[in-house]
């Protein structure tokens, strides 16, 4: 089973190659948790743009987390707003869908 570990010194651009290899489905990182507004520069580390009050941490994730849950846990725990896309990034995922499901 695909599994990833956002970690707060890895950087965006590390976190959607992971996990575009891992998912198959495209991640897009925006720099608030609104998922509103400008993306979150590639070379950010996910600690440097990680919401004041929010706790970070080490957060594993794998392939049968539904897309809506994962996009809740990394703003939970990072204060980031993220969206799952399909593979060609055309269109978001459905939030019921795995991340496997997203990417296929």
């Amino acid at each position: 089973m695909a599994e990833i570990a956002l970690k707060g010194n890895m950087k965006v651009k590390t976190l959607k190659n992971e996990f575009k290899k891992a998912f198959g489905s495209t991640l897009r990182v925006y720099k608030s948790i609104t998922c509103k507004g400008a993306f979150a520069d590639d070379e950010a580390t996910l600690a440097s743009i990680r919401a004041k009050d929010a706790k970070g941490g080490e957060l594993a994730v794998g392939g049968n987390m539904q897309v809506g849950n994962f996009e809740k846990k990394v703003a939970e725990m990072y204060g980031i707003g993220v969206q799952v896309a399909n593979a060609d990034d055309s269109a978001l995922a459905d939030n019921s869908a795995t991340l496997v499901a997203a990417g296929k």
